[in-house]
């Protein structure tokens, strides 16, 4: 077919098929030749670039067409006698890597679009908290840095509460104006009582619940210490979004361990950082946890992969290993994070009044260590759902989306980075949310060493319930 393609007009007439295959039926006409062809293109389902090329053609050749080429090869006697030759051919392997090369030379990767996608994903999630916030301003309580600007009793008070605290636009504070926060917080009850003039109480109380939010997201609640940005709860969909896309995209085995390993180093030091850092972690214990973290996590996605790529066809495996990032997501990321917090269950967490205050000062709770870390471990599995099943369920159950696709298939990468960046900002708070922050203990499911503690503030009774920070 190739000797036609430049004396030839080509017509297509498109099916609609599930959009990871198209199929093109082709007519040539040609001076001399009719040349019918069935052509198969195989698309990649994400950026649309060409898989595989299958097709058959059959050439009808008469002695006066022959004749009248030049370079033609004269027709045999039987071919003379029919008036008519039919040739069939097939594809080769040659010509599948030849589509392939096509492919990759004239597709090229949208890297522009998916990093304006990658941008407005982010902004849309800072768009959601600063609604949240707008709408909550009316109705905040006089602040009290022991107590919470939203109920933590339910669930929609969490969410508004992770919603806020994961905003993305928190990561511009800069160090000044974090420490001038902190003050502002530290401060809190002369700014309530001397209120400048204009202001009211409402007012001032907003101003100084936005100066906590600011400086919780830069500074651990237990030792003060400054986060470092990219392990901020602010800043996970900036930093661990896009590393969530690229292993949606993997198809390889080399590709899928690599980003697991990056996700997996990036998820461990969110753990550590945002641990209750009332537990002493040695390094060496850091170091060990880390190791049995990102370990299991390659094995898993190893594991699967491999398992993938010699029980199916390489077709089959291809298509199958964008499956293999969920289940691998999920178990390892639980593994690491029950691995990295499992040093707490050792060695405990302190239990406190309902005020913050230590009720047994240096003694802990193993019971409630270990259930803060469950916990944490079960969000963080559930957390991956919403990545990997909310970005393909809209493209594919929205018409508008769906039209799109069609019509511009190298919009699938964008859009798909886009969804899942905000399914990823918006299902984070929802995941931390299904716990409380300070999770709560009754204290005959605690040791017997917290029973019968008298309550000074409640005429000396002994405590009933006592509370612990599960971390996040």
């Amino acid at each position: 077919c190739e000797d036609y393609s430049t004396k030839s007009d080509y017509k297509f007439r498109t099916q609609q098929l599930p959009l990871s295959t198209m199929s093109v039926r082709l007519a040539a006409n040609t001076s001399s030749r009719y040349v019918s062809s069935i052509l198969r293109i195989t698309t990649n389902a994400r950026d649309g670039s060409i898989r595989s090329l299958r097709f058959r053609c059959k050439s009808t050749t008469t002695a006066a067409d022959a004749a009248a080429q030049p370079n033609a090869v004269a027709p045999s006697a039987e071919a003379s006698t029919a008036s008519k030759a039919t040739i069939e051919a097939s594809t080769s392997s040659t010509a599948e890597v030849a589509a392939t090369d096509i492919a990759a030379s004239s597709d090229s990767f949208p890297l522009g679009a998916t990093i304006v996608a990658m941008t407005m994903a982010i902004a849309t999630v800072s768009a959601s908290a600063a609604v949240a916030e707008n709408a909550t301003a009316s109705m905040v309580p006089k602040f009290d840095p022991k107590t919470q600007r939203f109920d933590q009793s339910t669930f929609m008070g969490r969410l508004s509460k992770m919603l806020l605290a994961c905003d993305p636009s928190l990561l511009f504070c800069s160090d000044g104006e974090v420490k001038r926060c902190k003050e502002m917080v530290d401060d809190y009850e002369r700014l309530l009582k001397e209120l400048p003039d204009g202001v009211s109480e409402t007012e001032m109380s907003r101003k100084l619940w936005e100066a906590q939010r600011v400086a919780s997201a830069a500074l651990h609640p237990d030792s003060g210490d400054s986060i470092p940005h990219p392990f901020r709860m602010s800043g996970y969909v900036p930093f661990n979004g896009p590393i969530c896309v690229s292993m949606v995209a993997s198809q390889s085995t080399s590709a899928l361990l690599f980003w697991s390993w990056v996700n997996q180093s990036q998820n461990a030091l969110v753990n550590y950082y945002n641990r209750n850092a009332s537990s002493e972690m040695t390094n060496e214990t850091l170091a060990v946890s880390y190791a049995a973290a990102v370990g299991s996590a390659l094995a898993v996605a190893f594991g699967l992969a491999t398992f993938i790529q010699r029980r199916y066809s390489p077709a089959q495996a291809k298509n199958l290993m964008k499956w293999v990032a969920f289940p691998s997501a999920v178990v390892a990321s639980s593994l690491n994070c029950y691995i990295v917090r499992s040093p707490e269950i050792d060695t405990g967490v302190p239990l406190v009044d309902s005020d913050g205050n230590e009720v047994l000062p240096n003694e802990t709770s193993t019971i409630a260590a270990e259930r803060g870390v469950n916990s944490t471990t079960l969000s963080r599995a559930l957390l991956q759902a919403p990545v990997y099943f909310f970005p393909p369920f809209l493209m594919g159950s929205i018409p508008v989306l769906k039209n799109a696709l069609v019509r511009n298939p190298m919009l699938r990468v964008p859009m798909t980075t886009y969804l899942l960046l905000v399914c990823f900002g918006i299902g984070l708070p929802c995941s931390v949310a299904i716990f409380p922050q300070m999770g709560e203990i009754k204290v005959n499911e605690a040791e017997e060493k917290y029973h019968n503690l008298p309550d000074k503030r409640n005429g000396g009774r002994p405590y009933e319930v006592l509370y612990y920070n599960k971390g996040l």
